[in-house]
């Protein structure tokens, strides 16, 4: 029976990677929501960043309904920082049986700033991508926002070493 594979970590926590490697052994889709406002607007919204953001969110629901239910797992790589939004994908996909599984991305602290300056140093060199450059203002607001989950809210807890 097909699954989504709903992947949760703060920003630069390793989530496409774990989720790339995931692909090959799970046969599954990967659905982002970063790579896709990249592709259509090229991270260049400005305020209605947010607004756009919410549009892919629902139309790659629906899409990840339709391909469950044709057979192939899906990985949503989208970061699900808050325990509100946990908790109401986690009801949409009940109420669309669509059977799903939880992994968190937990990183060290060391790992994390590491991982932090080489993605900015990418983007410096112009291949980051769908990627943000995190400055200090970005990481604090980012972080603000974040909700590590509890341990029995996920299915899988890797760590990130």
């Amino acid at each position: 029976m097909a699954k989504v594979i709903l992947i949760c970590g703060k920003i630069c926590s390793g989530k496409s990677y774990y989720a790339r490697k995931l692909k090959e052994k799970e046969h599954a889709v990967i659905l982002s929501r970063d790579e896709m406002t990249y592709e259509l607007i090229n991270n260049e919204q400005g305020e209605f960043y947010n607004i756009f953001s919410e549009r892919v969110n629902h139309y790659l629901r629906k899409k990840t309904v339709e391909i469950v239910h044709a057979g192939a797992n899906v990985i949503l790589d989208w970061g699900f920082w808050t325990n509100e939004g946990r908790k109401e994908i986690s009801k949409f996909f009940k109420q669309n049986d669509v059977s799903y599984e939880w992994h968190y991305i937990d990183v060290s602290s060391d790992k994390w700033q590491i991982q932090i300056k080489a993605r900015n140093k990418q983007i410096e060199n112009g291949n980051g991508g769908p990627d943000f450059y995190l400055d200090e203002g970005l990481m604090n607001k980012l972080l603000s926002r974040f909700e590590e989950p509890f341990k029995d809210e996920m299915d899988v807890w890797y760590i990130n070493n």
